[in-house]
This record gives C-alpha cells, structure tokens and sequence, in this order.
C-alpha cells in the first residue's frame, strides 16, 4: 500500500523520481526501490515524505485512509 500512495502521491504533484530522490538526498534508483517496495524505507525517511505531502504517516503505510495530519 505505502509504495502505491507514494507513486500516486508524486504523481499527483506531477514529479519525477529523480524530484524526490534529490529532495531526499539519495539517488534516482534508491528512490525507486522504495516506491517499487524492493527496499524498506527508513522511517526519517517516511516522516520526510509525509512532511513534503502534508499527509500523516499512518496514511502513507495505509493504516488509514484520511491523509489529514489532524484526525
């Protein structure tokens, strides 16, 4: 589910991989492992993510399906 919403997610902010990966200081590849769900990703990093699309987290690891920060 999280690799899904983080797609959708860059998607919708019509950005690229590479967009993310420099936001996140890693390489294109290393951003696209995380989305495609073949590398775990930190939990830094998972925060980072949630901050830059002002979602919680819970909703990026789809524990809800509210991606307000407020619930």
């Amino acid at each position: 589910m999280v690799y899904k919403r983080l797609r959708d997610l860059r998607e919708d902010k019509d950005l690229l991989q590479k967009d993310i990966a420099e936001l996140l200081n890693c390489t294109q590849v290393c951003y696209s492992l995380y989305e495609n769900g073949k590398r775990d990703i930190p939990t830094e990093v998972l925060i980072r993510l949630a901050d830059f699309y002002k979602v919680s987290v819970d909703y990026l690891l789809g524990l809800t399906d509210n991606p307000s920060r407020n619930q």
